[in-house]
């Protein structure tokens, strides 16, 4: 056999194993693109039952008592037997409430049973009772039967006008009440049509408690704990949970994962790599864009053509848009709940947009800032949003009142982005004047100022537990920063951030940062160790921004060759790129027939 023969058949032995060995690390760990590799798009199903929705009631005595059932049987199960006598302990207090009502039922049967109304009487004026109108019009309907079984008709006529005509909005059926009236008139109860089926006086109490019994569910009440459990329950929901959260993400795992914190909604591990949807339809360049609320089922974007357009996540429809201000929009935020959103614009206001009503529309105009807005962040907790421009100043804005809450005064120059960390109590503001200062919301004091930026600061942004922040700067280079220590951990490069654009970036996942670029793509790097994993192609123009959305997924990017994107992981095309670095092993093969060495490309042999 030939060279070129040894070195295809090397070369074919060997491609997949030098692919496998790049798809691990140097501690044999698999290296981000193999993870994103094990998910498969299935895309969003919209008609999933949303947790949101009142499947239980929490305020239901008897859901209480399951929860705190599971919680008791967790800890016994774990060892942590002083917690579980604590909470027992208090448990017992509201169990021999409980109980003291499951007597009152009991004696209420019986007087039911007796017939002694001014004992039923005296027991249905109690709290846990009185607030059951259709019962106590059951109970006060055979009073009245019995009155005019007796033939006692102006006890009957006193009765109807007393008790029953209060709670006629109670009645059986629309004409029930009407037949008690007639009942007055008839020499028989089974003359009105409501009553042709009375079976006495006997079996009409039989009936009322049977009702009473059905109602309150006595039998079925919890008593001194006896309630079957069944084993590790409270696990088994919170796996039932997990999986539900799996089933309802955009990306299948192709294995089974391991789910390593209960303090998120499960996110799959994916990176990007294609564009799913191109949004068109704004007349200048998009300089902002964000998903809108936590379950980000649709995306705000804001453009120099001075109008904002919500789209629909999955479909890339445009479902509305925003007019009335009179200058290009800079930055846009919305609350958590997706209800409302945020826009800054160079007309010197913010404007709040109610978007969950068929025709969206502004709700309040908030000013105070000379000069353009050029940022806007919703408070994560209260009713208020931060701002901040060209005027140097930081506010506060408080939405009941439509005023300014607190100003924060400093920066030497334009504020170009502000945020808030997850809990609340810190703005971070990033400023044309190379700094980025943390403001206390309460006092209002800068409590700490980074000077370590060689151009000017165009974007700041906090991971989920607020221990690092993302710096985006006009030096070409993204810094990451222990918030507690306030030091660089690394510096990230490769894009372009020079102009006079705000270009932005921000954390995705747990383990990824994101950002645009002047060159016209989305980057994508590793947090842990600044590598670029992942340039994105599309944008014809320069990329303000990418965002990401962890229950939906994926990116959404902002351009200024007025289009909005939405990027996602495509199984297919990473095949393809696994293909072509297949193709371009390079093999270096010792010949030790005249001792030469030659390195063969498959390609100089298809």
């Amino acid at each position: 056999m030939d060279i070129n023969g040894h070195a295809s058949a090397l070369a074919s032995q060997l491609s997949s194993l030098d692919l496998a060995a790049r798809e691990e690390d140097s501690h044999g760990r698999k290296t981000m693109p193999a993870r994103a590799a094990t998910h498969a798009h299935v895309g969003m199903n919209p008609n999933r039952i949303r947790p949101t929705e009142d499947i239980f009631n929490p305020e239901d005595p008897h859901i209480r008592e399951d929860i705190v059932r599971m919680i008791m049987q967790y800890l016994t199960d774990e060892g942590y037997n002083a917690s579980q006598m604590t909470i027992q302990d208090e448990a017992n207090v509201k169990w021999h409430e409980r109980e003291e009502n499951t007597n009152e039922t009991r004696r209420l049967k019986k007087a039911i049973l007796d017939g002694e109304w001014a004992e039923v009487d005296k027991i249905c004026s109690k709290p846990v009772f009185k607030n059951q109108k259709s019962f106590l019009f059951a109970v006060y309907k055979q009073q009245y039967l019995e009155y005019i079984e007796h033939r006692e008709m102006q006890k009957a006529f006193t009765f109807l006008q007393k008790r029953l005509k209060p709670l006629e909005q109670h009645q059986k059926t629309p004409i029930e009440f009407k037949d008690l009236c007639y009942l007055l008139t008839t020499k028989s109860i089974h003359d009105a049509p409501s009553f042709k089926n009375w079976e006495g006086i006997a079996q009409g109490r039989d009936k009322l408690v049977e009702q009473f019994q059905s109602m309150l569910e006595v039998e079925n009440s919890v008593k001194d704990g006896s309630v079957y459990v069944p084993p590790n329950r409270l696990l088994n929901l919170l796996r039932q949970a997990v999986a539900y959260q799996i089933e309802c993400s955009r990306y299948h795992p192709k294995i089974s994962p391991i789910v390593d914190t209960l303090l998120q909604d499960f996110s799959p591990f994916v990176i990007p790599n294609a564009t799913r949807t191109i949004m068109q339809g704004h007349r200048g360049n998009v300089k902002c864009a964000e998903f809108v609320g936590s379950d980000g089922r649709s995306i705000i974007s804001g453009s120099s053509d001075n109008t904002l357009r919500v789209w629909d996540t999955e479909t890339g429809n445009c479902l509305h848009i925003l007019e009335g201000h009179s200058s290009r929009i800079w930055d846009v935020s919305s609350n958590e709940a997706g209800t409302t959103v945020a826009s800054a614009s160079g007309d010197s206001t913010v404007k709040i947009w109610d978007i969950k009503r068929s025709k969206a529309s502004c709700r309040a105009t908030l000013g105070g800032h000379a000069g353009d807005v050029y940022t806007v962040k919703y408070h994560p907790t209260s009713n208020h949003v931060v701002s901040g421009g060209y005027d140097k100043i930081v506010r506060l804005h408080d939405l009941n009142t439509g005023q300014v809450a607190k100003t924060f005064s400093g920066h030497q120059l334009a504020v170009s982005k502000v945020i808030l960390n997850p809990i609340g109590n810190l703005i971070i503001s990033g400023s044309k004047d190379n700094t980025i200062k943390f403001w206390d919301l309460v006092s209002g004091v800068c409590i700490r100022t980074i000077t370590s930026h060689l151009g000017e600061v165009t974007s700041v942004a906090m991971n989920s537990n607020g221990t690092l922040l993302l710096s985006s700067s006009k030096d070409n280079s993204n810094r990451l920063w222990d918030v507690r220590m306030t030091r660089p951990l690394r510096k990230l490069k490769g894009h372009q951030n020079t102009s006079k654009n705000f270009i932005r970036a921000g954390f995705a996942h747990n383990s990824l940062l994101v950002g645009g670029s002047e060159d016209g793509l989305v980057y994508i790097w590793d947090q842990e160790s600044g590598d670029i994993l992942q340039k994105l192609h599309g944008h014809e123009a320069m990329v303000y921004n990418a965002v990401w959305s962890p229950k939906q997924s994926m990116f959404v990017s902002s351009s200024d060759d007025r289009t909005v994107r939405t990027w996602y992981y495509d199984g297919k095309s990473f095949d393809e790129t696994k293909q072509k670095k297949k193709k371009k092993v390079l093999l270096p093969i010792m010949i030790r027939r005249g001792l030469k060495c030659a390195s063969y490309s498959l390609d100089q042999h298809n």
